[in-house]
């Protein structure tokens, strides 16, 4: 897969601010860092501390003793500013009473190849989309009509628009290359999955899961006599046979092969016997479908949109942080 293979070479920094209103057993203020999808460090509004989640995101101290403290400091103001604009977002959109979110998403990618870096800001309430900042026209994109008056106050202040550019372009892009380097060991390894067929009756679909690997840069298909299936699969179903159902001989024709970036794969022959179910017997008609989801967990807490979905395959990924 050519494109899983360039996107091996983009790297990500990624923040979540979340600020909650009425939300149970949730603090009103939480910010997350994500590098290349693996949370680095945490803050929120209980323990008012921004701390690192893995140890070698720790090393950036090496170099700058203070750089959590202060960011502590920071991320408290910005607590206090996320508290009042959500207040003012709920007159705004006349939605005062319930529970309500507000967000933003802010960072950067960059290519360890071509040396290219490019930047996103992105406010969402509810979990729809209000703001995004263009970096290539220097502009804000109101994607709601509540969000005119404030993309034009925006548009207007040139010394933060341009504050915004600085950071997305160099600091953010520098903050992120040395993380890289201090977690390169543990972001650039890759861990081969599990492979299993599941079934829960005779007549539900076949299922290949794919469970354990890293990254989440990677691929799951059937092949039969060596040859990758896809003309024949329409939203999770391989019909093999016109009545669609396979035939005892047809089995070990197949295979569902785990395609993960660098070119590492690994392959499970269909075999009756294999097939973990909850029924006694795997006779009767087969469907074949494939079903996979990256699921990050702390994404789910703060950004409405934490899932990656492929068309007709769905990749289910254990991670801890």
């Amino acid at each position: 897969n050519e494109e899983t293979e360039a996107e091996w070479n983009i790297h990500s920094l990624k923040v979540f601010y979340t600020g909650a209103s009425n939300v149970p057993n949730f603090p009103e203020f939480v910010t997350v860092t994500l590098v290349d999808e693996v949370q680095i460090d945490h803050y929120d509004s209980s323990t008012r501390r921004k701390v690192p989640t893995q140890d070698w995101a720790n090393k950036i101290t090496e170099e700058d003793p203070t750089y959590y403290e202060r960011f502590t400091q920071t991320l408290m103001g910005i607590q206090q500013w996320f508290k009042a604009n959500l207040e003012i977002l709920k007159q705004r959109l006349n939605q005062t009473g319930g529970v309500h979110i507000f967000q933003l998403m802010s960072g950067c990618e960059w290519d360890d190849e071509t040396d290219e870096v490019n930047g996103f800001r992105k406010f969402g309430f509810d979990g729809e989309d209000f703001l995004v900042y263009d970096l290539k026209t220097e502009t804000w994109i109101a994607k709601v009509q509540q969000a005119v008056p404030t993309k034009h106050r925006l548009d207007n202040n040139k010394a933060v628009m341009a504050h915004w550019k600085h950071y997305h372009t160099t600091v953010c892009p520098d903050l992120l290359k040395k993380y890289v380097k201090f977690g390169r060991s543990s972001l650039m390894r890759k861990d081969l999955p599990s492979v299993s067929l599941l079934q829960k009756t005779p007549s539900s679909p076949l299922t290949c899961h794919a469970t354990g690997f890293y990254p989440d840069r990677a691929d799951l298909f059937w092949k039969k006599d060596e040859e990758e299936l896809h003309e024949d699969v329409v939203k999770g179903e391989i019909l093999p046979n016109h009545d669609g159902r396979l035939k005892d001989e047809d089995w070990g024709r197949y295979s569902c092969v785990f395609h993960l970036a660098g070119g590492q794969e690994v392959s499970k022959r269909l075999n009756k016997r294999d097939i973990r179910t909850n029924w006694k017997t795997n006779d009767g008609g087969q469907r074949l479908f494939i079903s996979l989801s990256f699921s990050h967990l702390s994404l789910q807490e703060v950004s409405p949109a934490s899932q990656n979905r492929i068309e007709y395959n769905r990749i289910e990924q254990n991670r801890l942080y």
